[in-house]
């Protein structure tokens, strides 16, 4: 029997993803409704973040866990990580229905995995609450944020980006627009902020804009105008589909490299973006610092060690820009045909599946 060619069942899905195992779990108790997907575990135990946020609905959280899942996989591997890629979303308002009994709920559920996905914290979650999942499930990377460490990628990313822009990497009175200023954001433009770029931030949360702006002496945007603001590099750092159908024609940047996950809605986006003169680094190649430094924690490395491999990111980001060109090629492209090549090696002689 042949696959319809949009074949929008669970298991349908999966197979177009290329996910290995999804799993559901509600706990009537807690009032937990959540999702983990295990993507691709042919390097390593899968690693991913635990999303808390209020979904349209269960399809919405489904999607995103799987798009998630997939990027993890390939930052994993295109960074020349021993990981595999998975992610979980609890299904709720972190404001309100973050609770211990929820977290220790999911954490029983990640247990059942026998540690193929180890958790840790992303939009919605703490380090704390990692630890609470940790009360129930063994490992967790609840011992050092990653977040400073994604914006140490995600800054010599930029650079690298400059570079290979013409410029001499030097971030002095560039403009770069930081869209969201949660954990990655926030550290990032302090890092700008320290080698004299010129700040544009924007946030969801006004007060939260406000602080970081103020203690950095950046300006503030509204959210809906990160997008269409001037800048030299617009950084997303917050939830993804950033670029898309409506916001491509509007873009007024020269350079798109953040810490947000699945940057690009659709994949034709790339092609666009390179059309329009636009130089993206492909998200989970720029974003990969706290993944580096996550895997150093789990090998029991010094966070000297680390940060080293952390700064990597940027000649990675060079690699796939010049492989980019050299083939006619978008970054996307490019990024991810380094990250199958590895995967492909990692499998032989098995039969590779799609990623």
């Amino acid at each position: 029997m042949t696959t319809p060619a949009h074949d929008t069942t669970v298991f349908g899905r999966l197979r177009a993803d290329g996910a290995e195992q999804v799993l559901f779990s509600h706990d009537a108790r807690s009032g937990l409704r959540s999702v983990i997907v295990v993507h691709d575990t042919t390097l390593g135990p899968a690693l991913g973040g635990v999303r808390m946020h209020a979904y349209e609905d269960e399809d919405a959280a489904l999607d995103d866990a799987l798009g998630l899942a997939r990027a993890m996989t390939l930052k994993a591997s295109a960074a020349g990580l021993d990981l595999g890629g998975g992610w979980s979303v609890i299904i709720g308002d972190p404001a309100r229905d973050k609770t211990e009994e929820v977290l220790r709920a999911h954490g029983r559920f990640i247990a059942t995995l026998g540690g193929r996905f180890i958790p840790v914290n992303d939009i919605g979650t703490t380090q704390a609450d990692i630890g609470v999942l940790g009360r129930e499930a063994s490992p967790v990377c609840d011992s050092g944020d990653p977040s400073p460490m994604t914006a140490l990628g995600v800054l010599e990313g930029i650079r690298a980006c400059l570079r290979a822009d013409g410029a001499d990497g030097s971030l002095k009175g560039v403009r770069v627009c930081v869209q969201g200023v949660g954990n990655v954001g926030s550290a990032l433009a302090e890092l700008l902020a320290a080698e004299s770029a010129e700040l544009v931030l924007a946030d969801t949360n006004p007060a939260r804009a406000a602080e970081v702006a103020d203690r950095l002496g950046a300006l503030v945007v509204a959210p809906e105008a990160a997008v269409h603001t001037e800048c030299d590099v617009l950084a997303p750092c917050a939830m993804g589909a950033v670029v898309n159908d409506v916001t491509l024609p509007e873009l007024r940047c020269r350079i798109i490299a953040g810490g947000a996950n699945n940057v690009l809605a659709a994949p034709g986006h790339a092609a666009a973006l390179a059309a329009r003169g636009i130089l993206y680094a492909p998200d989970f190649c720029v974003n990969a610092g706290g993944l580096v430094f996550l895997e150093e924690q789990i090998l029991g490395h010094a966070r000297e060690q680390a940060e080293q491999r952390v700064r990597q990111v940027g000649a990675r980001v060079a690699e796939v820009i010049a492989q980019a060109r050299r083939t006619g090629t978008t970054t996307t492209e490019a990024a991810v045909d380094l990250a199958r090549s590895r995967l492909r090696t990692a499998r032989s002689p098995q039969t590779a599946s799609s990623v």
